[in-house]
């Protein structure tokens, strides 16, 4: 008898594809065309034009038009890819094209032009109640890293500061006397923000501790033990771990700190072009929502006070 044919191996699900050599030298060309982008936005902006390129398969990426890059995009998002991620990958391969379209002048049409993602799920962000802001910012100690993180703590839920614009903080950029603070938001903007006065009580005693750390730089407002500017990921480490040793019981990260205090300020004055202001939103649609954040608290505190919103006990 014959022997029966070896059955096909099947490729293992984690193999990547095989990217055409001519998407490949696309890529190493794009690759090197966004070397002066942050390192996160360039390895983001490849792998999305990875992504292309492998659907490609052996066609040329430049040769490609708007119904295939349609397609691909349906493909993407049947795998589970949401709105918002089709919307980022969508301006990777529109930056993409643009770098080809320098490149080689006989590309004269961009085929992403006209392509939207499907609409984002619009997520309230999550904020944590006046108790629960209260509770995180009562750190007690004197130890110099408790002290700046209580200072750092108040001062994002006091001005509703970025976590880029607390780690970028320097100095002379905070007005103990005047109780403002000058931040470079988004865009290399400036504004000031009003400090509050529990804030501005934890910065001193920061600034004093501060002033004891040997060989500290003088320029940045928060520093480490080595008294170098502290990281964003090493503030996102330390709330969260004081969060825990507070008592909450959720993960804390500092945009959560903005939120709050962006949808406290908006609960007590009602004031939306104010609290616009102080977050930096270009657009007051950024802004509008923590006006849903509100509607939820007064709806909360009708359905506890309204005699007619009570359900009757059966």
């Amino acid at each position: 008898m014959r022997k029966a044919a070896a059955p096909a191996i099947a490729p293992r699900a984690n193999t990547p594809p095989a990217i055409a050599p001519v998407n490949a030298a696309h890529l190493a060309a794009f690759g090197e065309h966004l070397r002066s982008r942050p390192l996160h936005t360039r390895s983001a902006y490849l792998r999305d034009a990875t992504v292309l390129a492998a659907l490609a398969r052996d066609t040329d990426v430049a040769q490609l038009r708007a119904p295939e890059l349609r397609r691909f995009l349906a493909t993407v998002h049947g795998r589970g890819l949401s709105g918002r991620s089709l919307a980022r990958m969508l301006s990777s391969w529109r930056a993409l094209y643009r770098h080809l379209q320098d490149r080689e002048p006989s590309i004269k049409e961009d085929p992403c032009a006209g392509l939207k993602a499907p609409k984002a799920v619009k997520r309230l962000p999550s904020a944590l109640s006046p108790d629960e802001a209260a509770q995180l910012v009562e750190i007690k100690g004197d130890e110099a890293l408790t002290v700046r993180d209580r200072a750092l703590f108040e001062l994002a839920y006091s001005s509703g500061l970025r976590l880029s614009e607390l780690a970028g903080l320097d100095v002379d950029r905070v007005d103990l006397a005047s109780a403002e603070v000058r931040v470079w938001g988004k865009g290399s903007k400036e504004r000031i923000v009003p400090v509050g006065a529990s804030a501005l009580s934890a910065i001193r005693a920061w600034l004093d501790k501060r002033a004891q750390l040997p060989d500290a730089d003088p320029k940045p407002m928060f520093v480490g033990r080595a008294g170098k500017r502290i990281t964003p990921r090493a503030i996102e480490r330390r709330l969260a771990d004081w969060a825990l040793r507070q008592g909450l019981t959720r993960h804390v990260h500092p945009h959560m700190l903005r939120h709050s205090f962006a949808s406290h300020v908006l609960q007590s004055s009602g004031d939306l072009r104010a609290v616009q202001e102080m977050l930096g939103h270009a657009s007051i649609a950024s802004t509008q929502v923590y006006t849903h954040l509100d509607f939820q608290y007064l709806a909360k505190a009708y359905d506890r006070a309204h005699p007619r919103a009570r359900r009757k006990k059966t």
